[in-house]
């Protein structure tokens, strides 16, 4: 399997991130990890999706870590400091469930909080449901769901879909600008391009919107489906929060859903002023209320 690995020196001096990365080998790939904050607290685990990493969560990080709590936040494959696979074919439901299940596994997380965003969902939710719900005591989510084939995507996700499917050196700092309800800084913007200076390095970016099952027989449909199952009678304390200005995943077709689909969540925390990529328009107030809630559980 032919890997990408995205020189070192282009992560120095990222703004507003600090973190050095912690490595750990997994089928041949060196994948990335962020761990800060008190290492006796119990972990918060937080999962970015398409087509962001880490980085996403540093304002989230921020009060959390101020507070006491300790943030793990991988890249996982193809993304970020972690190593990537260059050929699209590789990247699927289960690799992402097995490497998240390798990261709790290898660090021995337990009394884990969880918390997923985008596809940080789909693959998190897996997770939690059905491979190690055990180590998994709570659960936040935010713009988020589950694939199970029934969903309806937004056509400003088809209108995304079509234009990743054309264009294969696919340009992240467009689609994190597009994801955002406020246009970050011009070096934030670029930060997000980082781990991507070519288009050997993006497969897992053009191969992520064509995973999503579009049927109810669709590969991939059925792993949703348990875990849909679960959810509906899954007793976890639960975070549902969700962006007022989403163009992918609209509040009140997908946010709305959303509380049917995390029934035990207390009720739905709508952000304001924010995009799909909420933790950039508003992560330190994201950061405060999962800290505010955490501190009643």
């Amino acid at each position: 399997m032919d890997i990408f690995h995205t020189p070192e020196e282009r992560f120095r001096n990222l703004p507003g991130f600090p973190y050095e990365p912690r490595y750990r080998d997994w089928r041949g790939m060196r994948l990335a990890h962020v761990d800060e904050g008190g290492p006796s607290a119990a972990p918060i685990l937080m999962l970015h999706g398409e087509p962001t990493w880490s980085y996403l969560w540093r304002k989230v990080m921020g009060p959390l870590i101020e507070g006491g709590h300790r943030c793990v936040v991988p890249d996982l494959p193809g993304f970020g400091c972690s190593d990537k696979p260059t050929d699209d074919s590789w990247y699927s439901y289960d690799n992402h469930t097995e490497a998240v299940v390798s990261l709790l596994e290898g660090l021995d997380l337990r009394d884990v909080t969880l918390v997923v965003q985008d596809w940080g969902g789909p693959i998190g939710l897996c997770v939690a449901m059905t491979e190690c719900p055990e180590r998994v005591s709570r659960i936040v989510a935010m713009d988020t769901g589950v694939f199970t084939g029934y969903q309806r995507m937004s056509v400003a996700w088809h209108v995304f879909r079509k234009f990743v499917e054309g264009v294969p050196n696919v340009p992240v700092r467009r689609l994190v600008r597009s994801g955002c309800k406020t246009t970050p800084p011009s070096e934030v913007l670029d930060a997000y391009e980082v781990p991507f200076p070519n288009r050997e390095s993006k497969a897992r970016v053009r191969a992520f919107p064509p995973m999503i099952p579009l049927k109810p027989d669709a590969p991939g449909a059925a792993a949703g489906q348990t875990v849909a199952r679960a959810l509906a009678t899954d007793t976890r304390p639960t975070l549902l929060l969700w962006a007022d200005s989403d163009p992918v995943l609209p509040l009140e077709s997908a946010g709305r859903a959303a509380e049917e689909l995390f029934p035990n969540a207390d009720g739905l925390t709508v952000v304001e002023n924010a995009g799909h990529f909420l933790q950039e328009d508003g992560g330190e107030r994201i950061g405060s209320l999962i800290a505010d809630w955490l501190n009643t559980r």
